[in-house]
C-alpha cells in the first residue's frame, strides 16, 4: 500500500485551484470537492448579507464567505459563513491565506453530496480549534443543527416549526428565521 503524501499549511496555500473545484486540508490530507451549486450558495450568500447589514451598525465584528481558515495542526476548512469577533481580528493578518485563527461562528450549508462522518469530523474540527457555535443547515429536511463546545448533542431547529437562526452570545439582537434562510 502506498504512504500518502500529506501536504503542509504552506503547501496548500501554493495551490491554484482549478475551476469547479474546492480544496481543504484535512491533518494534511488535501480534500477535493466539487464547488457549491446555485442553490447552495443563495442560501449562504442570504446569511452572510443579512449578518453583514447587522454588523454595520455595530462593532461587533466581522462577516465572511468562502474563506480559507487554519484550524489545529495542517488542517485548512473553508466555512460557508464564518463570523469573527471584532476583538479576535485586531491581532490577526488578513491578508493571510488561509487566516492564522479559528471563527467564532461556522455555518456550513449541507450539500446532497456531503458525508455524515466527513461533517461530524468537521464539526469536531471546529469546535477543537475554538470555535464557539457551529451551525450545519440541511435544506432538504429544513432542519438546523447547532453544534456548542462541550455537548454531546447538537441543538436541533426546524424551519417548519418557525425556528430562527441566532446566537445570542456572539450576535446579540440577531435572528434570521429559518424558513428565510431555506426560501
Amino acid at each position: 500500500m502506498a504512504a500518502k503524501t500529506l501536504l503542509t499549511v504552506a503547501d496548500y496555500a501554493a495551490l491554484e485551484e482549478p475551476a469547479g473545484l474546492r480544496y481543504e486540508l484535512n491533518e494534511g490530507e488535501l480534500i477535493v470537492a466539487r464547488s457549491a451549486d446555485f442553490f447552495h450558495n443563495t442560501k449562504r450568500d442570504r446569511i452572510n448579507a443579512r449578518m453583514a447589514v447587522f454588523l454595520e451598525k455595530l462593532d461587533l465584528g466581522k462577516v465572511v464567505s468562502e474563506m480559507d481558515v487554519q484550524l489545529l495542526g495542517q488542517t485548512v476548512r473553508r466555512a460557508d459563513v464564518a463570523f469573527f469577533l471584532a476583538e479576535k481580528l485586531k491581532s490577526v493578518n488578513l491578508e493571510a491565506v488561509p487566516v492564522l485563527v479559528a471563527p467564532d461562528l461556522v455555518v456550513e450549508i449541507v450539500s446532497k453530496n456531503d458525508r455524515a462522518d466527513d461533517l461530524n469530523l468537521k464539526v469536531s474540527q471546529y469546535l477543537a480549534a475554538g470555535v464557539k457555535a457551529v451551525w450545519l443547515v440541511y435544506p432538504i429536511t429544513r432542519l438546523a443543527y447547532r453544534y456548542l463546545p462541550g455537548k454531546l448533542e447538537p441543538e436541533v431547529r426546524s424551519a417548519d416549526a418557525g425556528h430562527v437562526f441566532d446566537e445570542p452570545e456572539l450576535l446579540p439582537g440577531f435572528a434570521l428565521s429559518l424558513k428565510e434562510i431555506l426560501a
